[in-house]
């Protein structure tokens, strides 16, 4: 039974008291994280990185304000930045990173089952479990003002900051430890504090309920749907349903597109929690909100690297133009939570394009977030030209795009197959090896994809076994040519599908996919002279050199200084002529994915991969003269 998670969930997470409720089957299931290995490739070295980085924080300092808040003394100094900082006092998100630590460690134990991340995920939990018997209470939380400022909120007095949305962060981070760490002591935690909230809420009347949504909650709807799910206590169904703003849900329910002007992460988490309530209660309406926004972002207003918005917020693409070029575009955490909404989509509805999407956001959002060198990540990705990636300290900044930095690089393994009763699913290609013990079988991919554009397969089966083998047959590749032991057995025309083999398979048989790779330009329609380039699903970004720029000028400590870091005057070259014509010009360099195209001065332009872009000014989107 799959966790929405990537990983099979422990069966001791279903140890309660009240008998657990199977969620309805989903068309596809994820593998466990656990049954699946990386290669050698960029996702293994940013795995390694962020793995790295975990290990160097300490749980204590992250533990600090949850023990002020409790009445007992830190053991440690709590770390800067949104932790601590006053500059960052009014947002209340103090508390926030541990809950994506615990999630982080999480994923990585799955993936990795490295006892370290466990033994922390117990520690923290022990710990939390302490700080709720000192308080006698069930609630945790390290901002400033503690239970005082839950209660005003609930109260319906006005408030500073998002209680909720932090909160959130601390009960991912526990239901991740219990479900894919199988932490009995996290468990226990969030059941002590998912019953805490449904006390706290239940004097509210529905139109109290909704006013206090009008402030960021994050996910809280998703994080209750689940605790159903685990505990088959209809509380938290009923208060995941409570969380569900209508004031958002019902224009989406009838396919109004008003989300102009709105604050874009505090959208999408409440999305996925959508998704996830119309899985608790089957109540249609909840998944066609999902489903709609889904396409609207990812169709109407995503720009080409998946990403979208300006400073945080959805804007009108009919001013495009007036945004596209900002260094505040783009942010990270939105990047992370579309994914997420994304792939539990996919689950219901196998469709080649949520895996195309899923692929382009993969490839220039997340992996071109992280900073490969130090494994520090970035919160926007402007595409400002002569800008470049900025990227939080270790211990003075914890942004919101920390913590989902911390998430994002331990889990590339949750999302790559997939399977039903007879098919396996291939939806990315990357060095990789996934079990499935359920038929006996073994596939391994060893690919250099995308510096190539083929990917190659190898069966180990326990005995010959009929299954299908679903490939994507990505949209940006015009063809997919299927070879069997090194014999072509089929050709795809259809781009934006699966091409399927259904045979009996047994050891040693290979199968490749080979795929067409060739520049593209892409604009939106309310501005066809503003362009990026593209190679398959990498976005092309112009590598412009670190003219003016002091070594370790793209650590920096506030996000909200975005924009004015770095602003030395600096002049992009300029491109001239029609798009097509444009793309027909880039040429490859000889080295791997590199190429160049013509200025309009005639000197050339180096392009490479956006995720490949790290320490130096870049261009991603060109205004053609």
């Amino acid at each position: 039974m799959a966790t929405g998670l990537g990983g099979a969930m422990p069966a001791s997470a279903w140890a309660t008291p009240r008998a657990a409720t199977q969620p309805p089957a989903t068309v596809v299931q994820p593998f466990d994280m656990a049954d699946v290995t990386l290669g050698d490739s960029p996702f293994l070295h940013a795995q390694k990185m962020t793995e790295a980085y975990l290990m160097r924080l300490q749980p204590d300092r992250l533990l600090a304000n949850f023990r002020t808040n409790a009445g007992l003394k830190p053991k440690a100094p709590v770390y800067g930045g949104w932790e601590s900082e006053a500059q960052w006092a009014d947002i209340n998100c103090h508390g926030h990173t541990l809950g994506h630590y615990l999630s982080a460690c999480a994923l990585a134990y799955r993936a990795t089952k490295d006892k370290r991340y466990r033994q922390r995920i117990d520690y923290i939990a022990n710990e939390l479990a302490a700080c709720q018997k000192a308080s006698g209470s069930g609630l945790i939380c390290a901002f400033p003002k503690g239970p005082a400022l839950v209660a005003a909120h609930l109260r319906g007095e006005p408030i500073t900051g998002v209680p909720w949305y932090t909160l959130h962060k601390v009960y991912a981070g526990l239901r991740d430890a219990a479900l894919l760490a199988d932490s009995e002591p996290s468990r226990a935690v969030l059941i002590r504090l998912a019953d805490w909230g449904v006390v706290a809420t239940r004097p509210l009347s529905d139109d109290q309920f909704e006013k206090m949504l009008e402030t960021e909650y994050g996910g809280m709807n998703e994080i209750y749907a689940d605790l159903y799910f685990m505990t088959g206590n209809a509380d938290y169904r009923r208060l995941a349903e409570r969380f569900s703003q209508k004031a958002v849900m019902n224009p989406l329910v009838q396919g109004r597109d008003y989300l102009d002007g709105m604050h874009a992460n505090t959208q999408i988490p409440k999305i996925i929690g959508f998704q996830r309530v119309f899985e608790a209660n089957g109540d249609a309406k909840y998944h066609d909100a999902a489903a709609f926004f889904w396409r609207t972002v990812a169709h109407t207003r995503a720009f080409a690297t998946g990403g979208h918005g300006d400073n945080e917020h959805f804007f009108a693409m009919a001013d495009f133009d007036k945004h596209v070029f900002s260094a505040k575009g783009s942010e990270t955490c939105c990047q992370h939570n579309m994914l997420k909404l994304t792939r539990a989509l996919f689950l219901r509805d196998p469709r080649a394009e949520y895996a195309d999407y899923y692929e382009r956001t993969l490839y220039n959002g997340i992996l071109a977030s992280q900073d490969p060198d130090s494994g520090m990540a970035t919160y926007f990705q402007g595409a400002r030209p002569g800008y470049m990636k900025l990227y939080h300290t270790p211990e003075d900044s914890f942004w919101c795009c920390t913590g989902t930095g911390m998430e994002n690089h331990v889990k590339y393994r949750d999302s790559i197959y997939f399977h039903d009763d007879r098919a396996l699913y291939v939806n990315l290609f990357i060095p990789s090896t996934v079990t499935w013990a359920d038929k006996g079988a073994v596939l391994t991919q060893a690919t250099s994809f995308p510096e190539a554009a083929n990917t190659r397969f190898r069966w180990q089966l326990r005995q010959p076994t009929e299954l299908t083998l679903k490939l994507r047959h990505p949209k940006w590749s015009p063809t997919a040519t299927l070879l069997v032991n090194g014999a072509e057995v089929s050709r795809s025309d259809n781009p934006g599908s699966y091409a399927e083999l259904t045979r009996t398979w047994k050891t040693g048989d290979t199968v490749e996919l080979r795929l067409v790779m060739q520049p593209a330009a892409e604009s939106a329609p309310a501005a066809p002279e503003i362009v990026a380039f593209t190679y398959g699903p990498l976005v092309l970004a112009g590598a412009l050199g670190r003219e003016g720029l002091a070594p370790g000028a793209d650590i920096i400590v506030s996000e909200r200084k975005y924009g004015e870091y770095n602003d030395t005057p600096f002049q992009a070259p300029t491109l001239s002529g029609e798009p097509d014509a444009l793309a027909s010009k880039i040429r490859a360099t000889g080295k791997p994915l590199e190429f160049t195209i013509p200025a309009a001065d005639g000197q050339p332009v180096r392009l490479v991969p956006y995720h490949r872009i790290a320490h130096e000014r870049y261009a991603t989107y060109w205004k053609l003269a």
